[in-house]
């Protein structure tokens, strides 16, 4: 309860410097929005949350107003020019900072999702919905390109729930058993590397073994760097699908500080 406390008070904290010290680039993403694309110029979704509670997650605009699907592929016509470029840069996500200072979210916690999804897989996001959803975790960095990958497998509706849902619950939990705050200090350092597409550098701060694992079986799927290893397998059910990655491997700043066993759940 302690350790929820000081970390919501972190988030707090650092949201608002966050806000405030991205008001030029913020103001100027906005005034691009309004010009080529028109307003409105924030998109807002419901996402589920801690204990389960929904609320508005915010981010810029990035689509046209198309009914569709509710994850996004390459090929996504809904995606405008504009919205290319803030999400090639995670720059569609600084709204994300608000939700973090209202409580929300915090800057590192599990992806939240939205309600169709969870309502698949109730007894999967149990444990998980007790922690506060984040604006990065292991899976913004391990699936970087998710919206490739989807866009590979654009035939497949079903692709999305079938073998990228598991592998990023897969993911939520290990957090869940192993967060402390040099673990969150490290998944920040890696997400800020992934947005200035240094892919490989943010494949190695959160453990190239552990991206591996995670990615084995994903069809075309291009990252990492050959010299690095490549994800391998010949299908989702020969990956980690089923299995959580374990983030030990090249990255030991990810394992659980000793005096605490990792399990406990946060109630505050």
């Amino acid at each position: 309860m302690r350790g929820a406390w000081g970390k919501a008070t972190t988030d707090a904290i650092l949201s608002a410097a966050l806000l405030v010290l991205s008001l030029p680039c913020t103001v100027a993403c906005a005034a691009l929005i309004w010009l080529v694309d028109g307003p409105p110029v924030l998109f807002r979704q419901e996402r589920v949350g801690r204990r389960g509670r929904h609320f508005q997650i915010l981010k810029f605009r990035t689509m046209r107003g198309a009914t569709g699907p509710p994850v996004t592929t390459a090929r996504d016509p809904r995606v405008t020019r504009i919205g290319r470029l803030l999400r090639r840069c995670k720059l569609d996500e600084l709204p994300q900072l608000w939700n973090v200072l209202v409580g929300d979210m915090s800057l590192v916690g599990p992806r939240p999702e939205v309600p169709e999804y969870v309502a698949r897989a109730p007894h999967a996001y149990r444990t998980i919905l007790g922690l506060r959803p984040g604006i990065t975790d292991f899976a913004s960095v391990v699936f970087r390109d998710e919206e490739d990958i989807l866009g590979r497998h654009h035939a497949e509706p079903d692709f999305y729930a079938r073998v990228m849902l598991p592998r990023k619950l897969a993911l939520a939990r290990l957090y869940r058993r192993r967060r402390w705050w040099l673990l969150d200090l490290g998944l920040v350092l890696a997400a800020v590397c992934v947005a200035l597409r240094l892919d490989d550098l943010g494949a190695w701060v959160v453990g190239q073994h552990l991206v591996r694992r995670a990615r084995a079986g994903v069809a075309g799927t291009r990252w990492l760097h050959p010299t690095t290893g490549a994800a391998s397998g010949t299908g989702p059910e020969s990956g980690s699908a089923g299995t959580e990655p374990s983030p030990a491997g090249d990255a030991g700043w990810a394992a659980a500080p000793p005096e605490s066993d990792g399990q406990s759940e946060v109630r505050a």
